[in-house]
């Protein structure tokens, strides 16, 4: 155990792969385990978006719906290839929340980010705009703005990447199953989940990162047993056959004044979410329920002229939030925000933990835990995040028609669709799985729906894939559309073909 690393990070989605990072990037030694897949949690579970949550304003949350709404552009230009635009069609309801105050909303939400790249809001006559024709007749006007779409699980990947070329070390599949004070130091003993074996590393610092786990690795890794710091809240989601042919979405109102989405998903299918309610059941048995189903489909079903049934789902996934336990009343009031706890005496190794925190201000999160990082190890160096660009997205936000073509051009082969979905997935990391291709045979074996040996070995090589569904749900969304027989046969080449890890303090 000759290495004791600076800080050692306890989770893999996006909070700790956006702490390990930023902590690398400014010359922190970084070791970070994930006990499963990157982005297996939470952060691969969420409504997709980048935004500043319009409805956080009804519960005054000002202060966290200016650093969303500020951190939107600043990640549209981090990551172009898998965040983009989209506009937000909000139909006046009614019976619902009053019109001037939804103008009163969207004003406030058009000035309070600095907005510079995404248009503002306007109004939208539902009777000649392509955006009425799904919705039912009695919704005649509506109010469009901007957010952004992300692809939630490659957005944590290409921070591990970036992470790791910047010399932290990132181990999947890796849970800590103890950790000690020992003089200035932790010793943190590691399992591996896939063989079984035991490893023990050092660290000055630890940060735990767990996501809905928070609380259990205080109570069992680090002996806290009386940790109850998070609310978990567990948000489900359906998937149905394209409800619309535009590339809009809509953000509905509920009776319950609870709010939820209908969103272009995967070119042939509409994603309609989200839940709010309290979870009490283990973490690994998360599942959306009946009520959830019948929830969704009455209430995008009244909105749309064609109603949302049972029979129309193609898929669901249901994902718990850990927000930090406020003591709200309800789900739905709870904060999103973030809360870093730091504990330990004067004298003892610390350990700060995350509470909280939504995707839009991930890099924020990490930027403030840096300053309670430095408030312990001292400072390296600067805050260097905002003007970065994660791998693949160098190309800019105005580049990605460009790069597509210059794609389609060298790579005339490849099918229309195919070559989007790799562009929108790797963007100039696309040249690094086709390299110098001239038919389809040269990438190899064909699993199924364009994804092609070269990319998957890529991806075990690159982004620490191991099984199919890393593959298939985390690095794609090609599972909603693989069968079982690609499935199988697409693991079966990944256990032949399987990247070990190891550790630098071996």
């Amino acid at each position: 155990m000759s290495t004791v690393f600076d800080i050692f990070v306890i989770g893999g989605g996006i909070n700790g792969c956006g702490i390990a990072r930023d902590a690398a990037g400014r010359g922190y030694s970084v070791c970070l385990a994930e006990m499963n897949d990157l982005a297996s949690g939470t952060s691969s579970w969420s409504t997709k978006l980048i935004h500043g949550g319009l409805r956080y304003l009804e519960h005054y949350e000002f202060l966290l719906v200016r650093k969303a709404l500020i951190e939107r552009e600043v990640l549209l230009n981090m990551a172009p290839h898998i965040i983009w635009p989209m506009r937000f069609v909000l139909p006046h309801h009614k019976g619902l929340r009053p019109a001037w105050l939804l103008r009163l909303g969207l004003f406030f939400y058009d000035h309070l980010g600095g907005r510079k790249i995404l248009p503002g809001t306007r109004v939208v006559d539902l009777k000649s705009d392509v955006a009425g024709k799904p919705l039912k007749e009695e919704f005649s006007t509506a109010f469009e703005y901007s957010d952004c779409w992300v692809n939630d699980a490659r957005l944590v990947v290409l921070n591990a990447m970036d992470a790791q070329a910047r010399g932290a070390e990132i181990h999947t599949r890796t849970k800590v199953i103890a950790a000690n004070r020992v003089g200035a130091h932790w010793e943190i003993t590691l399992q591996s989940t896939d063989t079984g074996a035991t490893h023990r590393v050092c660290a000055k610092l630890i940060i735990n990162a767990g996501g809905p786990w928070v609380d259990d690795i205080l109570q069992t890794s680090l002996g806290k047993n009386d940790a109850h710091n998070v609310r978990l809240v567990q948000g489900s989601h359906i998937v149905v056959r394209k409800k619309f042919d535009h590339p809009k979405a809509y953000f509905f109102q509920n009776a319950d004044d609870r709010i939820f989405f209908a969103i272009p998903y995967e070119q042939d299918f509409t994603l309609i979410g989200t839940t709010d309610q309290d979870y009490q059941g283990k973490l690994s048995d998360v599942r959306i329920s009946s009520e959830e189903i019948d929830y969704l489909c009455a209430g995008a079903s009244q909105y749309f002229k064609e109603p949302v049934t049972k029979n129309d789902i193609v898929w669901t996934y249901s994902g718990v939030r850990p927000l930090y336990d406020d003591g709200a009343s309800k789900a739905q009031e709870a904060t999103r925000d973030y809360v870093l706890r730091m504990d330990g005496n004067d004298e003892d190794p610390k350990v700060i933990n995350v509470f909280g925190g939504k995707i839009t201000t991930y890099r924020r999160l990490a930027e403030s835990m840096l300053d309670e990082v430095e408030s312990v190890l001292g400072a390296k160096g600067a805050p260097w995040t905002r003007k970065s660009v994660l791998p693949g997205g160098e190309f800019g936000v105005s580049g990605f028609a460009d790069l597509l073509a210059k794609v389609r051009s060298d790579f005339p082969f490849l099918a229309a669709a195919q070559s989007e979905r790799l562009v929108r997935s790797y963007g100039l990391k696309a040249f690094d799985i086709l390299q110098a291709a001239k038919t389809p045979e040269e990438l190899g074996e064909d699993f199924g729906l364009g994804l092609m040996e070269a990319e998957v070995r890529y991806l075990i090589n690159n982004e620490w894939a191991q099984t199919a569904d890393d593959v298939v749900w985390r690095r794609s969304k090609l599972g909603i559309r693989f069968t079982e027989q690609q499935k199988t046969r697409l693991d079966t080449f990944m256990n032949q073909n399987k990247k070990l890890q190891t550790f630098a303090a071996d």
